[in-house]
């Protein structure tokens, strides 16, 4: 019978039971860490507690949790005892159970590099063709391998909903000192070799009549222009106010896109760019400041607080408007939320 240790022994392995499968964690170690060290495919992506694939329900044991998982998971899987595999070290034996079949639908599909467009100074589209279909659902992401660099991986958003040719696109911005980035931004890529292995991530467009409250900052744009243009081809009537956080006018794209998505939409549907680094003095004659700080003030005068609210981009700002929506009384169920992470969060993690 599985026992259990009534106390946290911090210089001694502990025992877990990943469904049936019984491992080992060694002192520090996370759940997720362990499982894949031995042999476990469990579900994962960003490692660093961003996007909830590697959700588990903590059957029996303690674990301590590195981070605050309440902005990933909701109050309800909260309460059914959900934590995140990959932010959490147990603190005693411990029982947990996995849906594995949430990597059913996931595979790796090879393709080549067709388009390397520049959107902004910093952030390039990537767009490839694939040498099989790839289903997933709109919002979702996958991990992008290049011939040249084959130890690197790294996550990306679908920029598109999926294409009958079998064509996807990715939005890469270049992070400073990004290995994978650098050599999207500063090599020529086209007909070279990838692979795109996917789907994974719980953000995409829930069913419901509600409006929807989208906000974006950077390359975060991504998912949203796939479940909007997704929308549209599949009859969605919701109405749509997208925020988008930029610096300055060089950072703000697919304007072109947004305004046609406006004028096909069904329903109301308002874009509002915020620049946060805009100089004074300069053509811009829309709002200035953090996007935050101007949704707050959306929310105070429309008093819109039955959106769905759909979030995706930098961390500090996803966490920080999840915040505010919860403070303004918007239900934590319907606040999706993506958080772009960089392999510098990983290490640091």
């Amino acid at each position: 019978m599985f026992r259990f240790l009534s106390m946290f022994q911090a210089d001694k392995p502990v025992t877990a039971v990943v469904n049936d499968t019984v491992i080992t964690v060694q002192p520090k170690e996370t759940l997720l860490q362990a499982a894949l060290r031995q042999g476990i495919d469990f579900p994962h992506s960003c490692r660093v507690g961003g996007c909830a694939t590697c959700k588990c329900r903590l059957v029996e044991g303690k674990v301590k949790e590195l981070t605050q998982a309440g902005y990933i998971l909701s109050d309800q899987e909260l309460d059914q005892g959900y934590i995140l595999a990959c932010q959490s070290v147990p603190r005693s034996n411990v029982k947990i159970e996995v849906d594995m079949g949430r990597n059913s639908t996931r595979r790796k599909v090879s393709g080549r590099v067709i388009g390397q467009d520049p959107l902004t100074h910093d952030i390039v589209r990537l767009r490839i063709q694939l040498d099989a279909a790839l289903p997933y659902k709109a919002g979702q992401f996958a991990q992008l391998g290049i011939e040249a660099l084959p130890d690197q991986m790294r996550s990306y958003s679908f920029a598109t909903p999926v294409q009958p040719d079998a064509q996807v696109s990715f939005f890469v911005r270049k992070v400073p000192g990004g290995v994978f980035t650098s050599h999207v931004h500063g090599q020529p890529l086209i007909g070279q070799t990838v692979t795109v292995d996917g789907p994974m991530g719980d953000f995409w467009l829930r069913p419901a009549d509600t409006p929807l409250l989208m906000v974006a900052g950077g390359s975060g744009l991504a998912p949203m222009l796939a479940i909007l243009n997704d929308g549209l081809a599949t009859g969605v009537k919701r109405p749509v106010t997208l925020f988008f956080g930029a610096r300055t006018q060089a950072d703000l794209y697919a304007m072109d896109t947004i305004a046609e998505l406006a004028r096909q939409w069904p329903r109301h549907f308002e874009f509002v760019p915020v620049l946060s680094q805009e100089p004074e003095g300069s053509a811009w004659q829309g709002l200035r400041g953090m996007v935050g700080d101007v949704l707050a003030a959306h929310l105070q005068a429309t008093q819109q607080l039955d959106s769905h609210a759909y979030l995706c981009g930098p961390p500090p700002m996803v966490d920080s408007i999840r915040a505010l929506l919860l403070q303004r009384g918007v239900p934590s169920a319907h606040i999706h939320a993506d958080r772009f992470t960089t392999q510098h969060d990983v290490v640091a993690a």
